[in-house]
């Protein structure tokens, strides 16, 4: 298997611009859909580009109803707004900051409001910031990127648990620096292994109401964090270290929450889905 480098690029603002990525990352649905999901109501954070917009479409595609949760990034959830309309489906844009709380319950009871019910949370929101020595991480970058990563799924998972109904499931975005941790990600490395924890005790907390809990925790995957986080040459790199020497696309990890989020996965509670290109790691 040959090793293509990604072009060399960079933005330089979180959480980043789908439209401004070359290639553009793949986000269309690899298989028909067959009302896996049929009538459902998906709220799902940071869904406006990247896996957040493959996991709408996605969901869309099985006859889901969508909520999308982003923060500034207009054009692209206008685009995933389309994408999920030709679908033939129907998506709800509500920008807003996931890290304060009063916003994450207005969102999740303008989704109630537009759509009736609330079935499906995925907590995808994220950021990160490259910094190689912890000396030079202030309080103000720790607070702001746990807020982001933790507070909001906790914030959205207290306020979705007030319209779910047992058969409902929150999936939830964690990151392959859960298991192998990355020197120059440590607050971000630290969020998504409080991530996996949280998961897994909140599907026991859970378990009782009939409501399931899971995580997926992704490799290396083309989205717009990735030329928004590090420098171009870096970017160029993204993915090669992988055993399949190659950044995995948005609709290569669609998928794992589509199965999380439907009745197949009725058996599964607590547990963490890998798709990484091959990375073994103690799931």
């Amino acid at each position: 298997m040959s090793a293509t480098p990604m072009p060399a690029q960079q933005q330089e603002h979180q959480p980043g611009r789908e439209d401004k990525m070359r290639p553009q990352p793949d986000f269309t649905p690899k298989y028909p859909g067959v009302g896996k999901l049929k009538d459902k109501v998906a709220l799902i954070t940071g869904g406006d580009s990247g896996i957040g917009r493959a996991v709408a479409v996605a969901m869309a595609r099985e006859g889901a109803l969508a909520a999308i949760v982003y923060l500034e990034e207009h054009k692209d959830a206008n685009a995933t707004r389309d994408a999920v309309k030709r679908e033939g489906s129907e998506a709800l844009l509500l920008p807003g900051d996931v890290g304060d709380e009063a916003f994450c319950a207005a969102a999740v009871e303008a989704t109630v409001e537009q759509f009736g019910r609330l079935d499906i949370l995925v907590n995808n929101a994220a950021e990160q910031h490259e910094t190689g020595d912890i000396r030079k991480i202030d309080a103000g970058q720790i607070e702001r990127t746990f807020r982001t990563n933790i507070f909001s799924y906790f914030f959205m998972a207290k306020h979705a648990l007030r319209h779910m109904a047992r058969g409902g499931t929150i999936i939830n975005t964690a990151s392959i620096t859960a298991y192998q941790g990355h020197k120059t990600l440590l607050d971000y490395s630290a969020t998504k292994g409080a991530i996996v924890t949280m998961t897994r005790s909140l599907s026991e907390a859970l378990i009782e109401e009939g409501i399931r809990v899971n995580a997926v925790a992704p490799g290396p995957i083309w989205t717009p964090l990735i030329p928004a986080s590090f420098d171009a040459g870096h970017v160029a790199k993204h993915g090669l270290a992988a055993p399949m020497q190659r950044p995995g696309q948005p609709n290569e990890v669609a998928p794992c929450y589509v199965f999380l989020a439907c009745e197949e996965a009725s058996y599964i509670t607590g547990q963490v889905l890998h798709p990484n290109g091959g990375s073994v790691v103690n799931g």
